[in-house]
């Protein structure tokens, strides 16, 4: 039985992932929208990363396979026929291709309203990942949580980055933890019996009540007296550490792709951009075994959102964040030959003194220029459909859907939630401008009353005037490949030729616009008496 569950997964995989010649094209349930059913995973080792060791290897060595220089570039993978991710232990199609209501966008992942707040909150142990300070907890219910407060010169700024980033990740596709604003008070806070802790000197000991007062020692505290934390509930399934953004999980059966060239990964950058999320790495990534149906699989998570928004987490972030790597040549080189008179261009932003928002702006926002603390294999294997790609989720966000996920952060001052939405509609739209100009940015392909229709969302949003484009039409052969052009079929209309095609039968539409170089061809398939659009194929 196993023997067929893995041929049947690997052929699933196979029209998901392999880019062979040799096969058919299309098949009859093209395109999916969900992977097949993983392979059942009893048992995986648990991964521990180090975040020296991370920093210095993607900084120096840069692991994974890159793009030629020359040559064809390497297509992203994980996609379906029409160039989308299908849902899968990775990612969740969500908002991007239906509608979330505003209250779904304002739940986000959140299944309930946090730590139970009668009875105490047993402290199992500090929080040993990140910078920021905090602690395990188990309330009542038995629901464990990590608890982390803000720094205390920048109250809210955190936690209100740790709430509205799970929210909008979610809602952009991954799988996220639920993340709560909470208050509490000192003496809701007991050390369970078995907490133990690390000291100064690396030896563990038993967890004392005083350790926890020094970990509140510098965390902000309301009139009342009353701690302001966010609440991060445990994420579902046993934890497995971190993935990394390159290679595979080798003791996991259903990870088969290499992670620079997941289309859900390389998108990722966008969606990082657009939140000012620089602090994106492996140890901001958690791998847990989750059992559905009675089969265990693994699912990757993405968690700590404190660094977003113009958050550090423990401090405002800087100027220089998102702008350049932690360690760059160039930049250093130009400081010292100018004995450091040259001001880069990230220098020069403004920022509003607006303490529980740190340092977010738009103005001098660059899509393209934006960067993570240090270099990452998948961002680095992006290409222009893969933006392409992202660039439709981001645009999906209305301005006031944009506005009413910011207001769960539970800003104060109400200055600080409008700078952070003004500033996310500013930059989705310079998102949306830059990374359709390096495409033809056609999507929405359906056939209406004969003809094929389509989008340009670049006229859509407003970026460029509406468009004229020339379409040709062609027979083709779903299992040699070939296109052979069908002599006066152009313009969107259903040529002759298809209208009386038999079911089962391929035509495709080549459609081009000012630029010769880019291009979109839609696969039609006669199905049902009707058409079925299986494939998109982008050229740039």
């Amino acid at each position: 039985m196993a023997q067929v569950q893995q041929r049947v997964l690997s052929a699933g995989l196979f029209l998901l992932f392999a880019a062979g010649a040799d096969a058919q094209r299309f098949y009859p349930d093209d395109p999916l929208w969900k992977e097949p059913p993983p392979l059942s995973v009893k048992q995986i080792d648990e991964r521990k990363l180090s975040e020296y060791y991370d920093f210095l290897w993607h900084t120096l060595a840069t692991p994974g396979e890159k793009q030629p220089k020359n040559g064809k570039p390497i297509p992203a993978q994980a996609v379906n026929t029409l160039g989308e991710v299908p849902d899968s232990a990775w990612y969740t199609n969500r908002h991007g291709r239906v509608r979330m209501t505003v209250d779904e966008l304002r739940r986000g992942p959140n299944t309930g309203h946090g730590p139970v707040r009668a009875g105490p909150w047993k402290v199992s142990k500090p929080k040993t990942i990140g910078v920021t300070p905090g602690f395990t907890i188990e309330d009542s219910g038995g629901q464990k949580y990590v608890i982390k407060v803000d720094p205390l010169e920048n109250r809210n700024m955190a936690t209100g980055a740790e709430v509205i980033g799970a929210k909008f990740f979610y809602a952009l596709g991954y799988w996220v933890p639920e993340n709560y604003v909470v208050k509490f008070e000192r003496e809701q806070l007991v050390v369970a019996a078995e907490a133990t802790i690390v000291d100064v000197q690396g030896k563990r000991r038993a967890m004392h009540e005083r350790d926890i007062d020094e970990i509140l020692l510098h965390a902000p505290r309301d009139s009342d007296g009353r701690y302001l934390a966010v609440a991060s509930k445990h994420l579902p399934g046993k934890p497995m550490g971190s993935f990394r953004f390159h290679g595979t999980r080798t003791d996991d059966p259903n990870d088969v792709v290499a992670h620079e060239h997941r289309r859900d990964l390389r998108g990722l950058f966008v969606f990082c951009a657009w939140l000012g999320h620089n602090d994106v790495k492996s140890l901001n990534n958690f791998d847990s075994l989750i059992e559905e149906n009675g089969a265990g699989s693994v699912r990757h998570n993405l968690f700590d959102f404190g660094a977003a928004f113009g958050s550090d987490s423990f401090t405002a972030k800087s100027p220089r964040a998102g702008n350049q790597y932690m360690f760059e040549v160039r930049p250093s080189l130009l400081q010292i030959v100018t004995l450091g008179l040259y001001v880069p261009r990230w220098a020069k932003a403004r920022y509003p003194k607006l303490p529980e928002v740190g340092r977010f702006e738009s103005d001098l926002f660059q899509p393209e220029r934006w960067k993570p603390n240090y270099p990452n294999p998948a961002f680095d294997n992006r290409l222009p459909d893969d933006t392409f790609w992202a660039a439709k989720q981001v645009m999906a966000f209305r301005d006031e859907e944009i506005q009413a996920i910011v207001e769960t952060g539970q800003y104060t001052d109400p200055a600080s939630a409008d700078w952070i939405t003004r500033c996310l509609i500013a930059r989705r739209d310079k998102i949306g401008r830059t990374y359709f100009a390096r495409v033809l940015p056609l999507d929405g392909f359906e056939v209406a009353d004969g003809r094929l229709v389509f989008e340009d969302l670049a006229a859509k949003y407003g970026f460029v005037p509406p468009r004229e484009y020339r379409v040709q039409w062609s027979r083709f052969d779903n299992v040699s490949r070939v296109k052979t052009a069908l002599a006066g079929a152009a313009g969107p209309m259903i040529p002759g030729e298809a209208r009386i095609a038999r079911d089962g039968e391929y035509f495709a539409a080549d459609i081009r616009g000012e630029d010769p170089k880019k291009a979109v061809t839609a696969y039609l398939r006669r199905q049902n008496g009707g058409w079925v659009v299986v494939g998109l194929e982008r050229t740039w």
